[in-house]
């Protein structure tokens, strides 16, 4: 499942794999991701990882240049009992799937704008169908997921959030966390009222807003410029509540092909105790298509403002 295509003249290239575990404690997994790489309608489909290919851990690395249509690295973290969690993060994904391979691959406009706001839109939709499910099914009732959802076009990062799975971004040794979790814990942190070392904390279990929970859902939209040799990782609270981010950086740096990255940082996070499930989205970026990092560069949480429809 290894692909790798030249298409522009300065090209910018990725690596990536993803993959989940259930954990140390958890029966269920109640995770899902998606990777895939977006084309226009009449190019046929591209790379896909996730809940459509069977043992997403037993493929191959992909790797192919980034088209104008860009890529999509997803996480969602379910919730809501074992049927309930593991049924909402499956819809998450399928319908952001089903949404950007419909009308983005359709759209004529590949303004960033435009892309950002069908992330938004797709993450939206996908709230509406978990929410309609769980009206409809009394087993479901109450069933949410997190999501965050990154697309990358042409050399920018664009972050769509909801709940607090994370993206990290590995730069010069260093991992910068991308999102905002948004659970009490990040509140209590950001009004001084606890330690950020608090990680551990069951109260950062109770997060603020899921797809699904509610009938409408606010989605925090931010964005990333890359630079030539950058490592995303999306991943789960069943990592990032047991690994620090140094540790990750110290992973990224030790172990640079994104498949071994994955099932090492896993192992990490079961080694640990693995709480919750695990599941690591990494992709690696490069080419001449991208520009070479600077000691000025803006690296964390940038907000992107669209207008509402």
């Amino acid at each position: 499942m290894t692909a790798f295509f030249e298409t522009e003249e300065r090209p910018i290239r990725l690596t990536l794999f993803g993959k989940t575990d259930p954990g140390r404690k958890r029966s269920e997994n109640q995770d899902c991701f998606l990777v895939l790489e977006l084309r226009a309608a009449e190019a046929g489909p591209g790379f896909r990882l996730g809940p459509t290919i069977d043992e997403p851990g037993q493929a191959e690395s992909a790797r192919f240049a980034l088209g104008p249509k860009g890529l999509l690295a997803m996480v969602a973290d379910g919730m809501g009992g074992a049927a309930g969690g593991a049924t909402a993060s499956r819809l998450a994904v399928e319908t952001v799937h089903e949404v950007l391979a419909s009308a983005w691959a359709a759209e004529r406009n590949h303004s960033p704008r435009c892309f950002a706001d069908r992330l938004r839109l797709a993450l939206e939709a996908a709230n509406a169908r978990i929410h309609a499910a769980a009206g409809a099914d009394p087993g479901l009732q109450g069933m949410g997921t997190t999501a965050t959802a990154v697309g990358f076009l042409d050399g920018t990062f664009y972050l769509a959030q909801v709940g607090d799975s994370r993206a990290y971004l590995v730069r010069d040794g260093r991992a910068v966390q991308l999102t905002r979790d948004q659970s009490v814990l990040q509140e209590l942190i950001e009004a001084g009222a606890i330690q950020a070392e608090a990680e551990a904390s069951g109260v950062g279990n109770m997060i603020l807003q899921a797809l699904g929970t509610n009938p409408q859902v606010s989605v925090d939209l931010t964005y990333q410029e890359a630079r030539r040799g950058d490592v995303l990782v999306v991943c789960s609270d069943g990592l990032y509540r047991v690994v620090a981010p140094a540790e990750l950086a110290a992973a990224v740096t030790q172990v640079p092909d994104p498949h071994s990255l994955c099932e090492a940082l896993i192992d990490l996070a079961n080694d640990r105790g693995a709480p919750d499930n695990v599941t690591v989205v990494v992709a690696h970026v490069d080419g001449e298509g991208l520009e070479i990092a600077r000691p000025g560069d803006a690296v964390g949480r940038l907000p992107l403002a669209l207008p509402r429809d």
